[in-house]
């Protein structure tokens, strides 16, 4: 670890411990671009933090950073992320990884052992950053002077304990059990809360259910910071070696001697730190030669309040001025106000792990500097901050204002510290007025909680004059900021403020500070959601001055929903109540009661019990390896892909863009290095190269292969890879399905596998009454966002073999694949799979190509060669969901039944065949879910210059349960009536359902849809429900709900699959299936493969019995009792074969069944949309476990919700991927589940049922409820316009229904209707 190399001038080593172990690294040693994340992962033992994202909005990588305050005596706590930290940074720290909080040698933590119970782990990669962000508020929490908590409990409230993880991404639970989990240890809990788990049954007290919990014990779980570390001298650190400098200047004056020498240096490239995390959005993609840690200056961290207000050091950290702008209490009550809802406001940005480290100068200078979008530069505009900056030996005092509107600051320029003045209202003299001020801020961004940028921010303060006399009021002052919607920095509107300013506001005046808004803030061209974002800032206004206007009664009420008395009397609570019923329904915490209600199974224990899953509590602590975990074998390279940014071209050359070949580099791989065949992979569907020959086919395409010492330096040369085109002769790439159409490129889909049309269309359309022809809908794609990224560790063998380790859901694919690749036999090949960081699909023919780019580099190189691929390349190349555009007719009668319906489906399946001719027979089984009377359909395979389309969860069923809510909902909406009414009537009766499903119907008994149907109605209270939100919406402008139910019936295939069962000489057993650990247990995909695994084991064990029952009568005669372990030892001694294998074949009765579940949905909005309560009633048949079954169903829906309502994955014209990342690509988070998420498991006591894909198809109802709120949004502004809008209820919404395009389908220019039509003109 280095030696101290001491030195009177400077600390040239750095001292931290890493769970309580000392590491200290000389000067020589380390580099100072290494994050604490790489370092944990290639130089200690400790992998539990991983790499998800590398931009710190995941939370895969957390750790607990404890600082040690000599002078208080005090140790601080905070969750960073490892993924931006910089080692360097670390001197005098303490980190404690997910393996300090507890393990299997040291025994595991009570948190650990809680995430088991609550079977809150399935693919286990997120799990120790969950561990250690509730680890972290359990030491915070103790911290505080809070009541002592009843025994077993913690100070830890439910809030906290929600929002210790608001921050962290799962792609597999649906976070409801990992909130459960965190949650049981907060002293305000009430159990009943609680959802199911392993440790109680239903129907036990409180005090039954805490003493099953694994025990708390507050005092021995206090974190203990390592004494040695008190001994260090806490001054960072300052290192030169290899021609770098890391500087950690102790003053101002240092700090400006060393840019001083920076510059006669000719200003060599410099980097200015404090936490790093702007890294997480700018990538570092350069090399430094200097960097300066800001932290250690005392200037630059003080805070000093005083009447005059607030100063922060711009090295304070977010997080920090957080908790000082909450504790005005030396304040008067405007100011003291204005601190707080600043402070409200800043704990929405990025997360808190990400709060704790960056500071708010930082955040200040990115938008200064590089146009980032701030938050906190909008909010503070208004109150008019200062700032103090240092520019070389200068120092100047700007406001915020000149500060943002100077031309971009270069790398001399210094933040020193910012000040936030205390508020005062103008003195009043006047008996016949009273004078308030008001301070909003406002933010719209893709998740409540923030760890979203904001497609707008704005914050306004306003001094507000009432009359005694009247109840006009006039504004004396205003300010009014809006930012984040690409303007170069925020801006103040001064022509709508001194527009306003001395005038009494009416709806009339209101109404022309909006239009004078609308030429204020105009998004540049070329910007997404542009008049979105315009609309935003018109609501915004509206929501900030509504409740001051002066109108009658009946329009005051109007604005404030019902609030009819004074404007001075009631000032502040009717802003609070008008701010309140315009954002929506407050809850007190994130997730409310939810109920899970389960059949379990007795008759065969523990089969169709909750049991644990086997592995998750190594999951918690970090301690189950995953590919990337292995250790990295001696001589081992790095690979990353350089890709095609061009659709259809000729690959001329590579180079790069230095002369000399980029650090660390050792060979670039490409085609013609291919010892065998050219194969990315092969299947039976198809083949796919694995590097472009002469031609890339799409944007994404893999060209070549850079090969370096480590991983970072093999994706910054790929980065660096300049590929030269040529497209000359070449025709254009086809970049849509309808391009495809025209020029006739498609797969052929095998007669075998083509779906069977269901009775005749044209007799159908004609008994109907009415139709639909020749209407439109399209479907994006969706991205897997497994949390571990492709992976895959190539080792050359003995022999001329090879090993591959790899994060593969057909490990047996990729060993076809590598043979041929690499000219060798398939024996010579050898794929390990232990266990996948989520899969989804996306690991299936996807993950190939990655084990075998690292085989053939390996080969040729003859070292080993392993890839993490980085999230920004694996989502541009990964594929994803199927994109689709569907063309329908359909007839039906007046009273909503269907007679007949028509399908023509273009399905795009990107360059290569994947597995994309299976996807015609998928949608057909799901569209069947409905009575269509006649369904005629043509589906067209299309193939494109995009990347190759592969299975996603549920594939081709998602899309299809969308296509036929959305038809039944058009239906609806032409006949006006009901859509419940339309989906009910159009349900299968049994025998329609065989007529659509033939054999895979089963017995009538086993048809359980309709009862699930009714009693869904019943558990759900639907029908009252309704009836609250009819009533709701008559009573409420600016929020409407909708609800809806919706069905799902998949068919579903079950595999021949293997097993193999052997009994050891101890009596242990090890048992062999064909299935890899991708969640909860044994899924590759369909998933069936669980069921299908145990029938092989159960085949295997009936013939051990077999073999063993002669032998165990024998003995039982000859002793009486027979112990187990004396029986098998006997067998191995009389030589009984005590191993064998199966291969379970499933009878032609048992291929096909059906699923069969739905979902109720009710949805706030406001533009933004808010899931209030789910239920789902599932039929799993007969459960093997239904703690597996729940967990599935939970993650299935929430991944559902991504694909409907959050997930956008556009593309460029090029069709190469833009979202490449969790800045720009949104999974559903704990603030954004259902926050009622009730589920019942029925046991129909039919065969084992599956649950990994069909519940994904329930999540069609949020859409469907949203558009039911739309629908009344529509009809609102149609009642406000002058004549009817023939259009309001037929309307399209798009997939995925995210913000923009939810506020544009309830109409963009609400508010100036609304206005125009209280005003009374048009």
């Amino acid at each position: 670890m280095g030696e101290v190399a001491a030195a009177e001038e400077r600390k040239q080593s750095l001292v931290f411990a890493i769970n309580g172990e000392r590491f200290q690294l000389s000067e020589c040693d380390v580099d100072p671009s290494i994050t604490l994340l790489d370092f944990l992962r290639s130089r200690t033992p400790f992998k539990s933090v991983k790499l998800g994202c590398g931009e710190g909005g995941c939370g895969a990588c957390i750790v607990l950073l404890s600082k040690y305050d000599p002078v208080l005596d005090q140790v601080k706590d905070s969750t960073v992320s490892s993924c931006l930290t910089l080692v360097c940074s670390l001197n005098g720290c303490s980190i404690t990884t997910a393996e300090g909080v507890g393990n299997s040698k040291d025994g595991f933590h009570p948190i650990q052992e809680r995430l088991v119970g609550f079977h809150a782990s399935q693919c286990g990669f997120c799990t120790p950053g969950m561990c250690v962000s509730v680890f972290s508020a359990l030491v915070n929490a103790e911290k505080t002077n809070r009541p002592e908590p009843r025994p077993g409990f913690s100070k830890l409230t439910v809030t906290e304990a929600e929002n210790a993880i608001a921050g962290n991404l799962c792609r597999c639970t649906g976070y409801r059990p990992i909130a459960d989990a965190c949650k049981s240890f907060a002293a305000d809990v009430d159990m009943e809360d609680l959802g199911y788990n392993s440790f109680w049954k239903k129907g036990e007290t409180d005090e039954e259910k805490m003493s099953r919990l694994p025990a708390y014990n507050r005092l021995s779980s206090n974190l203990k910071f390592p004494e040695f570390l008190k001994k260090e001298i806490k001054a960072g650190a300052d290192l030169a070696s290899k021609g770098y400098h890391w500087y950690s200047p102790s003053s101002i004056e240092k700090l400006q001697s060393i840019l001083l020498k920076n510059e006669a240096d000719h200003g060599t490239s410099m980097k200015i730190v404090v936490g790093n995390t702007g890294a997480g959005y700018y990538k570092d993609l350069q090399h430094y030669d200097t960097y300066i840690d800001l932290k250690h200056i005392p200037e630059l961290s003080v805070i000093v309040k005083d009447q005059t207000g607030i100063e922060m050091g711009a090295a304070v950290t977010i997080s920090k001025a957080i908790q000082v702008l909450k504790d005005g209490s030396d304040f008067p009550l405007e100011s003291k106000t204005v601190f707080e809802k600043i402070a409200d406001h800043i704990e929405k940005i990025a997360s808190g792990f990400v709060r704790n480290s960056g500071s708010v100068g930082g955040n200040l200078m990115m938008a200064q500097r590089k146009q980032f979008p701030s938050d906190i530069a909008t909010i503070l505009l208004p109150v008019d901050a200062i700032v103090n900056i240092m520019i070389g030996q200068k120092l100047e005092k700007l406001t915020l204002e000149e500060f943002l509107g100077r031309p971009p600051l270069d790398s001399r320029a210094i933040l020193l510290s910012i000040k936030i003045p205390s508020c005062e209202l103008t003195e009043d003299i006047s008996t016949e007025t009273d004078t308030k001020l008001l301070f909003e801020t406002y933010r719209a961004a893709p998740r409540p909680l923030g760890n979203a940028l904001p497609y707008l921010n704005a914050a306004f303060l306003a001094e507000v004059s009432f009359s005694r006399n009247s109840t006009g009021a006039s504004l004396n002052s205003c300010r009014l900021s809006f930012g984040a919607y690409a303007s170069k920095h925020p801006i103040r509107a001064r022509k709508v403020e001194e527009f306003l300013i001395g005038k009494v506001l009416s709806v009339g005046l209101l109404y022309e500070a909006i239009k004078l808004l609308e030429t204020t803030v105009i998004p540049k061209d070329g910007i997404s959601h542009s008049a979105y974002k315009s609309s935003l800032a018109v609501g915004f206004l509206f929501e900030f001055l509504s409740p001051l206007v002066s109108t009658p009664d009946q329009i005051s009420g109007d604005l404030c929903d019902g609030d009819n008395s004074s404007i001075l009397r009631d000032y502040n609570s009717k802003i609070k109540d008008n701010n309140d019923k315009l954002n929506g329904t407050k809850f007190p915490t994130l997730l409310s009661s939810s109920k899970q209600n389960i059949q379990s199974g007795d008759d065969y224990p523990p089969v169709g019990q909750p049991v644990t899953k086997v592995g998750a509590a190594i999951q918690a602590s970090g301690e189950a390896v995953f590919v990337d975990d292995i250790p990295a074998p001696a001589n081992c390279l790095y690979g990353a892909f350089v890709y095609s940014t061009e659709p259809l071209a000729r690959v001329k050359s590579i180079t790069f863009k230095s002369r000399s070949p980029p650090v660390g580099f050792n060979a670039l791989i490409s085609v013609k290095d291919i010892p065998g065949k050219n194969l990315g992979c092969t299947s039976i569907f198809g083949e796919e190269p694995l590097y472009a020959d002469e031609f890339a086919q799409f944007a994404g395409d893999r060209i070549a292969f850079v090969v370096a010492d480590t991983q970072k330096h093999a994706d910054l040369a790929a980065n660096f890879a300049v590929v030269e085109y040529d497209k000359e002769n070449l025709n254009p790439p086809i970049l849509s399905v309808e391009e495809a159409v025209k020029r006739g490129s498609f797969l052929q889909v095998p007669p075998f596998l083509f779906p069977e049309q269901v009775g005749d269309f044209s007799k159908g359309m004609a008994e109907a009454d009415r139709q639909i022809l020749s209407a439109e809908i399209k479907l994006g794609s969706q991205y897997y966002f497994y949390m571990e990224t492709q992976t895959a560790l190539a080792m050359p063998d003995e022999d001329n073999s090879m090993v591959v380790y790899s994060s593969n859901q057909c490990p047996q694919i990729a060993q076809e694949t590598i043979a041929q690749c690499l000219g060798l036999p398939v024996s010579n090949v050898r794929v390990i799979t232990r266990r996948l960081g989520g899969g989804f699909g996306g690991k299936s023919i996807r993950a190939v190509s990655v084990a075998t780019a690292c085989a053939v580099a390996a080969y040729k190189l003859q070292r080993p060669v392993r890839m993490y691929v980085n999230r920004k390349t694996d989502m541009i190349m990964a594929g994803g969901r199927h994109p689709m555009k569907i063309t329908y007719s359909v007839g039906f009668k007046e009273s909503g039944k269907i007679t007949a319906l028509k399908l023509d489906i273009l399905i795009d399946s990107g360059a290569f065949p994947d597995v994309s001719i299976l996807i015609p027979g998928a949608i057909v089984g799901s569209l069947k879910k409905y009575d269509w009377g006649a369904l005629n359909f043509d589906i067209k395979v299309c193939k494109t210059n995009r990347p190759s389309r592969s299975v996603m969860r549920g594939p081709g069923e998602v899309q299809a349960s969308f296509i036929a809510d959305a038809i039944i909902e058009h239906v609806a909406s032409t006949l006006s009536i009901e859509v419940d009414t339309v989906r009910s009537i159009n349900l299968h009766t049994y025998n329609s359902l065989g007529f659509f499903y033939k054999n895979a119907a089963g017995e009538p008994l086993e048809y359980t849809l309709p009862a699930i149907w009714d009693q869904l109605a019943t558990s759900s209270s639907f029908h009252q429900r309704t009836e609250m939100i009819q009533e709701f919406n008559r009573s409420n402008k600016w929020r409407k709900r909708g609800i809806s139910r919706v069905p799902t019936i998949m068919e579903m295939t079950v595999r021949p699959t293997p097993a193999k069962v052997s009994i050891l000489s101890d009596g242990s057993i090890v048992v062999e299936v064909g299935g890899v650990d991708m969640g909860q247990g044994g899924y590759t995909g369909g998933s069936t493969t669980s069921e299908s695994s145990c029938e092989a084991v159960r085949l295997c064990c009936n013939v051990l019995v077999e073999r063993l029952t002669a032998l165990k009568e024998k003995l039982m005669e000859e002793m009486g009792t027979l112990e187990w372990e004396a029986l098998i030892l006997q067998a191995y001694q009389i030589s009984v074969n005590l191993s064998t294998n199966s291969l379970f074949i499933p009878d032609s009765s048992s291929v096909h069944y059906l699923n069969y579940g739905a979902a109720v949905e009710v949805n706030l909005l406001t533009g933004e949309t808010t899931i209030l309560r789910s239920d789902i009633i599932y039929d799993c048949g007969q459960s093997l476990n239904p703690a597996v079954d729940l967990g599935q169903i939970e993650g299935a829906y929430v991944q559902g919700i991504g694909f409907f309502m959050f997930e956008e994955y556009p593309t460029n014209s090029n069709g190469l991927v833009t979202a490449n990342g969790t800045w720009s690509y949104k999974i559903p988070t704990l603030d954004t589940i259902p926050k009622q998420f009730n589920v019942e498991i029925l046991n129909s006591g039919h065969h084992q049922k599956p649950s990994g894909e069909p519940p994904l198809t329930l999540a069609v109802s949020v859409h469907c409820a949203t558009r039911a709120a739309i629908l009344e949004a529509r009809k609102q502004l149609g009642s406000w316009n002058s004549e009817e809008d023939p259009n309001s209820k037929a309307f399209q919404l798009e997939v995925p229904a995210v913000m923009p395009v939810v506020k544009e389908r309830c109409g963009l220019d609400s508010v100036q209707k609304f206005l125009q039509w209280t005003m009374g003109t048009k």
